[in-house]
């Protein structure tokens, strides 16, 4: 087969031209030097084993290459990979090499800082803690705190050998008891607050905050019954005057009571001219709840001021 040299000349010409044109904008764009940050990436992880404290992650590289080439690489372009497959447990060294970091074409890496990584490891393990829930706040008064039960009462921690045996618990994130009269209930979070140990599964549990009557009660008796919001135009009288208030709370609350500490009293607000029968409600100074009144209403009469 005979070969015609010139068959095709003016694609030939063409090809020639683009080329050089390449040629030319490639050696005119300055090669320039790069410092730059990059993410350490850990591969082939060893299994069986967990990290000791804390370990780079990011590293400083020097790259080369052309002033528009580096111009273009974005966060991500440029990785360093420390290959982790040989690792054994105690302290380690790894080499990073520029070898080791991924980096686009036409880049090079001549240089990684730090050259060497310490990375300790240690036999991982795991074993199962109980669920201390985490309570904040003061329940209603005459009310206190009960048992504060985590379903499961128990979650499996994971982590390096020497930490996991640390641990006597998990905690949950706070379960509010603020002004509660009866068992709270809420679905929250749990982990520990040694940050190398970790939950294996369970991210969140129910826990049911128990919420009982203060354990004492006293009376403060013969308190007189205020009248309140009682229209201007209007007087009132009462029968009897006066109830017994009994309050209820812890001993610290109750210590000390004086008859001053309870306020007996009548709301008339919708009420006009007449004869009721109108519940008595009590207020209490103290930490303590009122759990009786007697009598609990009494006898009204409303009449005009005029008369």
């Amino acid at each position: 087969m005979r070969i015609w040299p010139f068959r095709h000349i003016r694609l030939k010409l063409l090809s020639v031209a683009i080329a050089v044109l390449l040629w030319m904008v490639i050696a005119g764009d300055e090669t320039v030097e790069r410092g730059l940050r990059v993410p350490l990436e850990l591969q082939q992880f060893p299994a069986g084993l967990e990290l000791l404290g804390d370990v780079p992650t990011a590293v400083d590289v020097r790259v080369r290459g052309a002033a528009g080439t580096l111009s273009r690489v974005s966060p991500g372009d440029i990785v360093a990979v420390l290959d982790l497959r040989a690792a054994r447990a105690g302290d380690r060294l790894f080499h990073l090499t520029p070898e080791q970091v991924r980096a686009p074409f036409g880049v090079e890496v001549i240089q990684v800082t730090p050259s060497t990584v310490a990375v300790a490891f240690e036999k991982a393990a795991s074993r199962n803690v109980p669920i201390n829930p985490a309570i904040e706040g003061k329940p209603a008064a005459g009310y206190e705190v009960g048992k504060s039960i985590a379903e499961p009462p128990t979650v499996e921690v994971v982590g390096p050998e020497s930490a996991v045996r640390r641990v006597s618990e998990a905690l949950t994130e706070p379960v509010s008891v603020a002004g509660a009269a009866r068992s709270v209930e809420e679905t929250v979070t749990v982990g520990t607050l040694d940050p190398a140990v970790r939950v294996k599964t369970q991210g969140t549990v129910k826990v049911t905050v128990q919420i009982v009557p203060a354990p004492l009660e006293q009376t403060i008796r013969n308190r007189p019954v205020h009248l309140r919001n009682l229209a201007a135009n209007l007087t009132a009288t009462v029968t009897p005057f006066d109830v017994d208030v009994t309050l209820r709370g812890n001993r610290e609350a109750l210590s000390g009571l004086q008859p001053d500490d309870a306020t007996a009293f009548v709301n008339l607000a919708e009420y006009g001219a007449g004869d009721y029968m109108v519940t008595v409600y009590a207020e209490s100074s103290r930490d303590a709840g009122v759990t009786r009144i007697e009598p609990a209403a009494v006898a009204v009469r409303i009449t005009s001021a005029k008369k």
